[in-house]
């Protein structure tokens, strides 16, 4: 029979069948529950963590009780088979997916990255590059490298890297600035840019390197300097970018007219507001807030981080025009600490994303014995080499059941991968086994990792027993509220019948004013209301509906139960009190069908009190049923040892 990829619902629901039949002598069997192990490392981390929440700690023969009756609970929503249905399994499915994410990942690799661009951050570096598009096609792709790679040997060989950029470069700005980047510093570029960057030595030109989607680039770096952090500055700009001569003059001469002002004390902040031509700064008084190299044009650049903290610039010009600029602080580059999230949200856009997880998947193929069949490969290689093109390939691999790779549970088909080919990949590719290597590695990825994450159960104490607890304690509030919370909240008539059998357990200190109070916007309303009511007998139930459909919102009906002292209102009307202030637009009120009572008449006078003592009766009725359902075996010796420990 075919064995597919083992679906991640099926994975985590049996996560905790197969933990159950755990046989680790080191952690053995403190109670079974409907015959359902409970082993040491979960009880005492329950119980722990019971201690930790708990003002007053209980022993461990006073929680055993506590712990029983909560587990026979869970007992009782397996039984019902709350633990199968959908709803269940998809918040279940998906807090076992996030809980798990950090154990499929190499934070060593992880750790490794961050410390890399870090430590990269010590220095910025001055760098230029000539850009060739990667292609549509793999051959056009070839082809760019190749040719790029000629420039680079010509460059090598004595012709002018600046000159070479203007002619070849598809970075338009190549022509401005003869493929000169400036001053770059980490997490500005894509990663594979940014790593030949840094690994080229200063004078040296890289190897192609390819940044696709972007592109293919040559990079020379030809300075290396100490990183100086970033700087806090201000300007005023006035724009010359696609002006006349004369007009350009104009904004030369306007420029140094307000150097003038500024040189005599002008306010800087308030010259901005006015002057600068760059409106988006100009309302935050020039502010452009903090920054590092590489993010400015080099001229600019140079000026702000040349500057003291609060001296002004001469004016000097630059792509956009004439400027003038302040630095307000200098700022060194921060510890490592304070920009390990920067530099993380950096990582997660780039090709470092996935690489703490490939590599962790590489550590549990060798764990696992998983590896690619390396005969399949070079069956599909041959088969796609014979076919007269790229569809007619992936046609050959649609129903094929040529083995890639086989785990412990399950086995991937060339048939597998190529279902995990998007439908557009395969209709545009031009290299249909390129493709499928990288889709059957994804593949092969994908089901390490869900093999993965059913293991971890086994071997993972801590991810097992956070995994127990929140499993458990979905359970326990499904069955909880089938059982008692929702039946007090539900059954009016069971809530009723309580009271009745216990009417006397509910009394009062002092009377009560109950009834109905309709609250009007203005006297003449409230007027209009009273009339209204005295004229037509209208039924409690539908009072509200009533007055609403004739007076619009112009009264309220608010059902009252009130003691002296608890509302203002209530006060004025029933007792004997002051006369109350408006509350909001509500100026006049008058009493409804309402009365003095000594003690609760129904349910509903003491709601609160009668759900809480309802629901006690409930779950106390409740125990006592689990208890003869479900038999419960203690293992007093291993208790008594952990007892001991404490």
């Amino acid at each position: 029979m075919k064995k597919h990829f083992l679906p991640v619902v099926l994975a985590a629901a049996a996560i905790l069948t197969a933990a159950a039949a755990r046989t680790d002598k080191s952690d053995p069997v403190v109670m079974s529950i409907n015959g359902k192990d409970i082993h040491r490392s979960e009880f005492k981390y329950l119980y722990e963590k019971n201690n930790l929440q708990q003002m007053q700690p209980q022993t461990i023969d006073e929680y055993v009780d506590m712990f029983v009756v909560y587990k026979l609970k869970v007992a009782d929503a397996e039984t019902t088979g709350i633990d199968t249905t959908e709803t269940f399994l998809k918040e279940y499915n998906g807090y076992c997916a996030d809980l798990s994410r950090p154990y499929m990942r190499d934070s060593l690799v992880e750790e490794r990255l961050v410390r890399e661009a870090y430590d990269r951050m010590a220095t910025s570096r001055r760098v230029s590059h000539i850009m060739l598009p990667v292609g549509t096609t793999v051959a056009e792709k070839e082809a760019n490298r190749q040719r790029l790679d000629s420039i680079r040997t010509a460059i090598l060989n004595g012709a002018d890297f600046g000159e070479m950029a203007v002619k070849f470069s598809a970075d338009r700005s190549a022509a401005n600035n003869r493929g000169n980047m400036g001053y770059i510093n980490p997490n500005m570029y894509p990663y594979p840019f940014e790593k030949a960057a840094y690994d080229t030595p200063v004078g040296a030109i890289s190897e192609v390197v390819d940044d696709a989607p972007y592109g293919l680039h040559i990079i020379k770096v030809s300075d290396e300097k100490p990183n100086p952090g970033t700087v806090s500055a201000r300007h005023i700009l006035k724009m010359t970018k696609g002006l006349s001569r004369e007009a350009i003059a104009v904004k030369k001469a306007q420029i140094d007219s307000i150097y003038s002002l500024l040189v005599a004390g002008a306010d800087f902040e308030d010259m901005a507001k006015r002057e600068s031509d760059d409106r988006g700064s100009a309302a935050r008084g020039g502010n452009l807030g903090e920054f590092g190299t590489g993010r400015m044009v080099p001229q600019f650049e140079e000026a702000a981080f040349a500057l003291k903290e609060g001296e002004i610039s001469k004016p000097f010009s630059t792509s956009f025009g004439y400027h003038i600029v302040q630095t307000l602080s200098h700022n060194p580059v921060p510890s490592i600490d304070r920009l390990r999230p920067q530099i993380k949200m950096a990582m997660a856009r780039d090709t470092r994303a996935d690489m703490p997880r490939k590599a962790q998947m590489e550590k549990f193929r060798e764990q696992y014995g998983i590896s690619l069949d390396d005969k399949t490969f070079e069956e599909v290689k041959k088969q796609t080499a014979s076919a007269p093109d790229a569809r007619s390939a992936f046609e050959a691999m649609k129903n094929s059941d040529l083995v890639v790779a086989s785990l412990p549970d399950t086995r991937i088909t060339v048939a597998d991968v190529y279902n995990v080919i998007p439908e557009n990949v395969r209709e545009s590719a031009s290299d249909a086994y390129g493709i499928f290597i990288e889709a059957a590695e994804r593949a092969l990825d994908d089901a390490t990792e869900k093999y993965a994450m059913a293991r971890l159960v086994h071997e993972n104490t801590d991810y097992r027993n956070i995994v127990n607890e929140y499993r458990d304690g979905i359970l326990l509030f499904e069955i909880s509220n089938q059982n008692v919370w929702g039946r007090s909240t539900s059954d009016a008539a069971a809530l009723e019948d309580y009271f009745k059998a216990n009417r006397d357990k509910y009394t009062w200190d002092q009377p009560r004013f109950k009834g109905y109070v309709v609250l009007a916007t203005s006297d003449s309303v409230a007027s209009a209301a009273k009339d209204f009511l005295a004229a037509n007998k209208i039924e409690n139930d539908s009072l509200v509906h009533t007055l609403r459909g004739r007076f619009n919102r112009e009264v309220k009906v608010e059902r009252i139960l009130s003691a002296m002292g608890e509302n203002p209102i209530i006060d004025e009307i029933a007792f004997s009190g002051p006369k109350a202030k408006p509350v909001g637009k509500w100026v006049a009120w008058f009493p409804y069908e309402t009365r003095m009572i000594d003690a609760p008449e129904e349910a509903a006078d003491v709601r609160g009190a009668v759900t809480t003592d309802y629901q006690q009766q409930l779950e106390s009725e409740w125990v006592k049923s689990l208890r003869s359902k479900y038999k419960v075996k203690l293992n007093k010796k291993e208790l008594k040892k952990l007892s001991k420990e404490k």
